[in-house]
């Protein structure tokens, strides 16, 4: 997993601690396993995985602002870029919501096998749940909503903006050539302090966030 922190450090950011290194290593494994036998990621090889998957959520973890308590990841697939907002960001609970049946026993099993938290202790990090339902069958309000590769981005953004609590921040990762469609979502446009940030710098990839009222 050397090869993670050179992506790292190319993109100006800090470095994993060996810790926290080991816990991508395994969650690189245990994505490999799985997607030889069900179809988590169109991106398969290692290369591909750490320079995309992991960079990028790696990146969008660490730009989130303080104060978030609670995020939903949005449509969250094989798991990004929740669960390594997760592993890096303790003090916010997580909710992994997908629907679709494999995927969410996979997210269940990564929580697992990465030791996540799965209930709140007074001591501890907080919880990572995973809702293997549509996220719009939630009713609970978010601090934070992210989304990431959702297949009908037009559909799910009024969703996810239902879902954040007041003054909630709604970040998506997303590409520049997919900011017109996204900025044509009337809902979208009603949201505040609208900003991108690329993910990383040099590439169309980009964290659009903006904030509910």
């Amino acid at each position: 997993m050397h090869r993670l922190n050179q992506l790292l450090t190319a993109a100006n950011s800090a470095p994993l601690d060996d810790a926290t290194l080991a816990k991508f290593a395994a969650y690189l494994a245990l994505l490999q396993k799985w997607n030889a036998k069900t179809n988590l990621t169109a991106i398969r090889d290692e290369e591909g995985i750490l320079s995309r998957h992991f960079l990028e959520s790696i990146l969008a973890a660490r730009a989130l602002p303080p104060g978030i308590a609670t995020l939903l990841d949005f449509g969250s697939g094989a798991g990004f870029p929740g669960l390594p907002i997760a592993l890096l960001r303790p003090e916010i609970a997580v909710t992994l919501a997908e629907s679709q049946n494999k995927k969410a026993a996979f997210l269940r099993e990564a929580v697992r096998v990465l030791a996540l938290p799965i209930m709140a202790l007074p001591t501890s990090a907080l919880p990572t749940m995973v809702h293997s339902a549509r996220a719009e069958t939630l009713t609970q309000k978010f601090d934070c909503v992210t989304l990431r590769a959702v297949d009908n981005m037009s559909a799910a953004l009024p969703a996810a903006i239902r879902l954040l609590a007041p003054n909630g921040l709604l970040a998506i990762l997303t590409t520049t050539a997919s900011l017109p469609e996204i900025e044509a979502v009337p809902e979208y446009c009603n949201l505040q302090s609208s900003q991108s940030e690329p993910l990383p710098h040099g590439t169309n990839r980009i964290l659009l966030a903006a904030r509910c009222a």
